[in-house]
């Protein structure tokens, strides 16, 4: 290969990754990745055993949290 064409090629590549860092930096600043709802929607399709899994370990975990000596891991 010619000297010039890599040096196209390594020209577009780092052209197209800057332009993709922006776009990511932009989605970023403007929160296009937020989403505050997902945790309250979520519970809406758990189902009953789940739920009672989830209450399981929570009482499981405030049981050893009155143990002295707990460390969790």
């Amino acid at each position: 290969m010619d000297s010039w064409v890599i040096v196209m090629m390594l020209g577009v590549s780092v052209f197209l990754g800057s332009l993709a860092l922006a776009g990511i930096m932009w989605a970023i600043k403007t929160g296009q990745f937020d989403d505050k709802e997902k945790f309250l929607n979520q519970v809406q399709y758990d189902g009953e055993e789940e739920l009672n899994d989830a209450a399981e370990q929570e009482r499981k975990r405030k049981a050893m949290k009155k143990k002295r000596g707990y460390r969790p891991e």
